[in-house]
């Protein structure tokens, strides 16, 4: 396609895309950034993470943000789609030495228009917490790194809980911390509590009380990132090692385990209602997976390099249960029972957010559409519809709700050659529909915005039968991807003919996760045992093949940026995105431009086509 033409347009950087809820616009006056707007040279440094909290102001302007550059550490007020917004005037500003921030969390429960919680982490293994409306920083956890020396990837606070907060670093170990407790002067000894498949939980021996509560060891190499269900009695973790763990959080329990395709898993998410969780990483792949069936359900190619952030959109997210959900039964055993932590936790339980008693057979939606999306290493973002098709394959659709195209394997031919079929639902877009049933989605050249082109390059990370042991590591730049053509009756056999036809670029891949060059020695040094790990799991229900799953479409997929992307949140009128170069940028959904309408029309855009 680059020989015809199409590539100075594959590379241009888009400002709006559509979908079937209509047009979405960046907004360029509303653009955060460090206050000089120069672009950051992110070589080496950790990823660029945005927080939010709403502190309920009067105004009717409650929203504020967090994000992170370097070394630095900047708190706004996030105007949104509203105002411009005023990079002059940062509520504060932080810049570190010797260390840098790696995430942060907002406690929602403590928020005010006076005094806000955030937690830090930091590449050296602290915990900060500071509020920045005050300008105090009022603990600092792990100080001496007596807990782990190891960067700190994930930073949480326990919902409903205005004390206890959860920390993950690389080493590949949590730590419960409780806000009101000391670390001590001396390392900690630990107690075994619970063990488990590649997990164990320990306790923390201690005459008084002191940090942390608890620590978790999970499977092998670094914890990338961790996500409490919306009930907060779930925790699901995707680790370095692959794998996807959902653990019964105060019961320390596993409930279910899924394998990436190939390589690290780095990012995961719940969907609102807490029955499917999606993960991102290594693979270039986005994998849903059943919360109530434990297995994959579907698999979503559209990336061409990592992925680093999956998220649910809760606005465009829809659920109708045809019965009214039972409430799921999970353990009723607490930890308050066993350790007495000294502040307890009240359940998050607001009535979107309920995990849903559910089966294969029973308590069945009748309609179904879940929206998520995705950034990458490839500067692209893709957005996702998982509906009832792909949810229950085995029942007649009582109406079409998207024309997302899905791989499904048909029985093997008598040759042994696996065939691909295609299921691709028709369109239907009613005359004068303008809510969720109107699933038509098309660009201003004629072609569905959702459209990829007609060879789906398949990432060259992915494993092949053909390929000789100790084959090429994730970043390998040689040639070896296949392709699936047309979504049409092909053998794997005829696509490996196709692997030189394309070049997988991992230029925006190198250095992502670590920033010290040991960090980075220890990922190759342990490709060889992930390999050698993907072939046991491969085929099973950890990690089904390619063709046992439907594998989605993306219906957006746009290049928004010159830099690797790291950020992705869907708030009520917006999505917001941000790359590693260290901009924050906001994205009005279709009708909600607001008051900066007229500094974001296409006369106003260097590059405003409607794509």
């Amino acid at each position: 396609m680059a020989a015809e033409g199409g590539g100075k347009e594959m590379n241009e950087i888009k400002t709006q895309f559509t979908t079937r809820e209509g047009v979405y616009k960046l907004l360029t006056h509303s653009e955060y950034s460090r206050p000089n707007r120069v672009p950051f040279n992110s070589q080496g440094s950790n990823p660029v993470k945005v927080s939010f909290v709403n502190v309920n102001d009067q105004s009717g302007n409650g929203d504020r943000i967090c994000f992170n550059v370097g070394r630095e550490l900047y708190f706004y007020i996030y105007k949104g789609v509203r105002k411009a917004a005023d990079l002059s005037k940062p509520i504060d500003k932080r810049i570190y030495k010797g260390t840098q921030p790696t995430c942060h969390d907002f406690n929602p429960l403590t928020a005010t228009a006076e005094s806000v919680s955030l937690l830090v982490g930091f590449s050296a293994g602290q915990v900060q917490l500071i509020d920045p409306i005050k300008k105090e920083t009022s603990k600092l956890f792990n100080e001496e790194r007596l807990i782990d020396k190891s960067r700190v990837t994930c930073v949480r606070w326990v919902p409903g809980s205005e004390s206890l907060f959860l920390v993950a670093h690389s080493s590949g170990s949590m730590y419960l911390y409780n806000v009101e407790n000391t670390c001590g002067t001396t390392a900690p000894h630990y107690q075994l509590l619970k063990q488990g498949e590649n997990y164990a939980v320990h306790t923390c021996k201690s005459k008084s009380a002191r940090n942390p509560l608890l620590r978790w060891t999970v499977g092998e190499g670094a914890l990338n990132e961790f996500a409490f269900s919306p009930d907060g009695k779930f925790l699901a973790c995707a680790s370095q090692d692959g794998f996807l763990r959902v653990f019964g959080f105060d019961a320390a329990e596993l409930h279910g385990t899924m394998k990436s395709y190939f390589g690290g898993l780095l990012c995961v998410c719940w969907s609102p209602d807490g029955r499917y969780i999606v993960a991102g990483g290594e693979d270039d792949l986005v994998t849903v997976w059943s919360f109530s069936d434990c297995r994959v359900i579907a698999r979503g190619h559209g990336h061409k390099s990592w992925v680093s952030v999956v998220a649910f959109d809760h606005c465009t997210t829809s659920v109708e249960d045809g019965d009214p959900p039972a409430e799921f039964s999970g353990s009723d055993e607490d930890f308050h029972e066993q350790i007495h932590f000294g502040v307890g936790r009240d359940r998050a339980n607001s009535s979107h957010s309920r995990l849903s008693k559910r089966n294969s057979t029973d308590s069945r939606p009748v309609s179904v559409t879940y929206r998520f999306g995705s950034v990458g290493q490839d500067t692209q973002l893709c957005l996702w519809d998982l509906t009832e098709d792909i949810l229950f394959p085995h029942l007649p659709l009582s109406r079409t709700r998207t024309h997302t195209n899905v791989m499904s394997a048909t029985s093997p031919p008598a040759t042994g050659q696996t065939t691909l079929t295609t299921v691709s639902s028709p369109t239907t877009n009613p005359s004068g529909s303008n809510g969720k049933d109107n699933v038509s989605t098309s660009s201003s050249s004629g072609n569905p915005a959702n459209s990829l082109p007609s060879t789906l390059p398949r990432s060259n990370s992915l494993p092949h039968s053909s390929n000789p042991a100790g084959g090429s590591t994730p970043n390998s730049h040689t040639g070896s991807s296949s392709s699936v053509s047309k979504f049409a009756t092909l053998s794997l056999h005829d696509s490996r003919k196709e692997r030189h036809e394309k070049d997988h670029k991992r230029n925006h891949s190198m250095g992502h996760i670590n920033s010290k060059s040991s960090d980075k020695l220890n990922q190759l040094s342990s490709s060889r045992t992930a390999k050698a790990e993907a072939a046991k799991t491969l085929g099973t229900t950890l990690c089904p093949r390619m063709e046992e799953v439907p594998l989605l479409e993306p219906l957006v997929c746009k290049k928004i940026a010159h830099e690797r992307l790291t950020v992705l949140i869907f708030l009520e009128d917006c999505l917001v995105t941000a790359c590693q170069e260290g901009f924050v940028c906001t994205w009005a959904r279709p009708g909600k431009v607001g008051l900066l309408s007229s500094q974001n029309n296409p006369a106003n855009s260097p590059s405003g086509t409607v794509v």
